[in-house]
């Protein structure tokens, strides 16, 4: 396992990162809790000593998991990311949408980053983790109604008080991120990025390079399409935000999967799966800093971290490459 610094922070986090939002079920399905624990252990095991929660993934149970599980470890062996900005218990700042928790009850989804409630939000999830600080704490998306500057001022003052290690953002624009570093030295920007979705690399990256901020890239597999393992036709569980998304048309699947035929033998020289291929590569991309990947029991967990061994040669990298630009996606008419 490769392990990297956030930005200009101390904290130092593991290239493959264990995403904990599956495991808190919330618009994911969720997975046996001795499952997930097992999972969690497993990761670190094999060399990954990083998981990225929040609060909002199953509304404070994918928190509560991570802690449980990290009981196990020495807290100094880990990191710990996690975010505020989501609320569902108060009706405050910017409405994003409506949405049931794990029991089926309705919620409400508020962007809300107001100054008191980033303070309320870190009491809370040092609570749910088990732990007196946390090595990342990132604003989950934008709220519009609070000054950025705002916002930033609550994460200049738990830093100083020590119950942050770093403050990071999730889902801004470099504009964003400009504003943000008026008041705060951001350590990392966490956005989505596959190898089918690679929009940041156009201004944002640019950005985070120059400055020396992290990316840490989320959907890396874009949510399984990228494994090979969705075939056209592919009937999507009620609820599943995948169902619908320009990415898994029937036509754009069977574009998707006649690219990763080109590359599986690639895959296959290396004794690798297709995923742990596209982890690589991933992790392998100029400006980079971290995957995100999830995972649901130990098996899983485990195959997501010997993405780390796989070592990609610049020739082929040039040929993943190459063969992604001749991939053309259909666009919504």
């Amino acid at each position: 396992m490769e392990y990297r610094i956030l930005g200009t922070s101390d904290v130092k986090v593991s290239a493959i990162t264990f995403g904990a939002w599956a495991i808190g079920g919330w618009m994911w399905g969720g997975a046996e809790r001795k499952d997930a624990l097992e999972a969690i252990l497993a990761s670190y095991d094999n060399g990954v000593t990083s998981f990225d929660t929040a609060p909002a993934y199953g509304q404070g149970l994918s928190e509560e998991i991570i802690g449980e599980a990290l009981q196990q470890i020495p807290r100094d062996k880990v990191q710990i990311l996690t975010k505020y900005g989501l609320r569902w218990d108060v009706k405050k700042g910017e409405f994003f949408f409506n949405s049931t928790d794990n029991a089926g009850n309705p919620i409400d989804m508020y962007r809300y980053a107001g100054k008191e409630s980033v303070i309320e939000e870190c009491e809370n999830c040092l609570r749910r983790l088990g732990t007196d600080y946390i090595d990342l704490f990132q604003i989950h998306w934008s709220d519009k109604t609070t000054p950025i500057e705002e916002t930033m001022e609550a994460i200049a003052l738990l830093q100083q008080q020590g119950k942050i290690k770093a403050g990071g953002v999730c889902n801004y624009t470099a504009d964003e991120m400009k504003a943000a570093e008026k008041v705060v030295s951001l350590a990392a920007n966490q956005v989505p990025y596959s190898m089918v979705l690679r929009d940041i690399e156009k201004e944002l990256v640019p950005y985070t390079r120059q400055h020396n901020k992290a990316i840490i890239a989320y959907s890396p597999l874009q949510r399984g399409l990228l494994t090979g393992k969705i075939k056209p036709g592919h009937v999507f569980n009620d609820g599943d935000t995948r169902a619908g998304n320009r990415f898994y048309t029937d036509e754009n699947i069977s574009r998707i999967n006649a690219f990763l035929s080109g590359i599986k033998p690639l895959a296959e020289s290396k004794g690798a799966t297709l995923a742990q291929l596209v982890i690589a590569w991933t992790i392998q991309q100029p400006g980079i800093t971290v995957a995100l990947v999830g995972a649901r029991n130990a098996e899983q967990a485990i195959q997501n971290a010997k993405a780390a061994e796989v070592v990609l040669k610049p020739e082929e990298i040039m040929f993943i490459n190459d063969r992604l630009a001749q991939l053309e996606l259909v666009k919504p008419s």
